[in-house]
């Protein structure tokens, strides 16, 4: 599979399993399956102010929703230095991790509630939700743990899960041709935002405004950018007649070795990948590094992860997609030992475009990979979307435990060797999946034989 424009990999493996409405993503993809096309292609604009206006709606919500989300490593940070220094970093570490959870394992029941017509109401309150669990956190006080996990974890994690996948889905409803392309751009919105985020939240909550005003500044922006993006998104095509069954799939799927070996790789990929995104920036800190840089690790990371999710495509047109994961999560798993030297500018910035990339890598592979081991087409939407639901409990649990193997000393060895183990059984389980496809590619090539007789 290759194509000119680097989202397009990881976009087309969505498209023929979801229609009219599809969905795709790069940083954090769940799928919802979808039915029979009820408009020819030539219907489709594939331009125009609405179909473009649609787009930069889309692009926004991402900007704001996942792209914010990804930022949580400056609040774990300062809650553990300064604000929450009565809480444990695993327990800080909780309300980032059930605000991920929630922001993917959501994701389902927005999905279904999209394909029944419920798209704006999913939009509306999920952008009132979001807009006003942020001005709500600004009011938490110091070592108000509560205040903080209700509003950030769980308020928060609902209202960024409700409008994740409906802001995604809703592009196909106007572009055909130019799908891929626009896809891609509207992916690239979460990306991006985890590279503005940090940066801004670093400069607002540990520069002169302080927490409460920091928070509100940075709500205050959200706020605007999500009431431009409810104004701009608008659907076209009628609601789908019914869903796919998602009992009937998982029941099929966990009788599948292929597909149980790979969603338990990305549980144990997401146990790595939430200590690094959580935890670069307080280890920089407290290695004594300046602030001045260690505010900009996650960035760092971040841009790395966009330049790897980027090219993750035409490596694997190359390499093929199996390959190119099990390649970049050896070698990701690697990198994380590493954190075990960081104690220099240079260390830290090695450790972040090196994890960033691979990491990309892998995280831009996950939803091709599943089309690639799905049988049945048909099934591929509900796939993915158990596939995430599943790796989001690595999600849940990989700070939170990292965090309690810190502990209040900050014995950073501890959480390394965890993770890294963890990642690395993981991509050795990932790596023996080869032998089950093996069995099942020879098996599909004696009945493809026995057919033709």
């Amino acid at each position: 599979m290759s194509s000119s424009v680097p989202f397009e990999e990881t976009v087309n493996v969505y498209e023929s399993a979801f229609q009219p409405v599809k969905i795709t993503a790069v940083q954090n993809p769940l799928c919802k399956n979808g039915h029979e096309d009820q408009s020819d292609a030539s219907d489709f604009p594939d331009g125009g102010l609405t179909a473009w206006g649609t787009a930069l709606g889309a692009f926004l919500i991402q900007f704001c929703g996942f792209g914010y989300a990804s930022a949580y490593g400056v609040y774990q940070d300062f809650y553990t230095q300064t604000y929450l220094t009565n809480a444990t970093p695993s327990a800080i570490a909780w309300i980032g991790s059930v605000n991920g959870f929630l922001l993917l394992s959501v994701g389902l029941v927005s999905g279904r509630m999209l394909d029944r017509g419920s798209f704006y109401y999913l939009m509306i309150i999920g952008c009132l939700l979001q807009s006003f669990f942020l001005f709500m956190l600004s009011l938490a006080k110091p070592n108000g743990y509560y205040q903080i996990f209700l509003t950030q974890g769980i308020g928060s994690g609902v209202a960024t899960g409700l409008t994740n996948v409906p802001s995604i889905a809703v592009v196909s409803h106007h572009f055909e041709r130019r799908k891929s392309f626009v896809m891609g751009l509207v992916v690239a919105g979460a990306s991006l935002g985890s590279i503005f985020h940090p940066i801004m939240l670093n400069n607002l909550i540990n520069g002169r405004f302080g927490f409460a005003n920091g928070v509100r500044a940075s709500a205050g922006m959200i706020s605007g950018l999500l009431f431009i993006a409810c104004l701009l998104m608008r659907t076209r095509l009628p609601p789908q007649p019914k869903a796919m069954s998602y009992t009937r799939v998982l029941r099929d799927s966990l009788t599948d070795p292929v597909y149980v070996c790979t969603c338990v790789w990305m549980a144990t990929f997401e146990v790595g990948w939430t200590f690094e995104t959580f935890y670069l920036q307080l280890d920089s800190t407290m290695h004594g590094l300046s602030n001045g840089f260690s505010f900009y690790s996650l960035a760092i990371l971040h841009f790395g992860s966009f330049i790897g999710r980027l090219t993750a495509g035409v490596v694997s047109a190359y390499a093929g997609i199996p390959n190119t994961v099990v390649g970049a999560s050896l070698i990701s798993s690697t990198i994380i030992f590493a954190m075990i030297g960081l104690r220099s500018v240079t260390s830290v910035a090695l450790i972040g475009i090196g994890y960033g990339y691979f990491g990309g890598v892998c995280v831009a592979m996950m939803a091709p990979l599943i089309s690639h081991l799905t049988p049945e087409i048909s099934d591929l939407g509900v796939r993915i979307g158990i596939s995430f639901v599943m790796s989001s409990i690595g999600f849940l649990v990989g700070a939170p435990i990292c965090g309690a193997f810190l502990s209040w000393n900050y014995v950073w060895w501890k959480p390394v060797v965890f993770a890294g183990s963890i990642t690395i059984c993981g991509s050795i389980m990932f790596t023996s999946m080869q032998f089950f496809l093996k069995i099942r590619q020879k098996t599909a090539r004696v009945c493809s034989k026995e057919a033709t007789i």
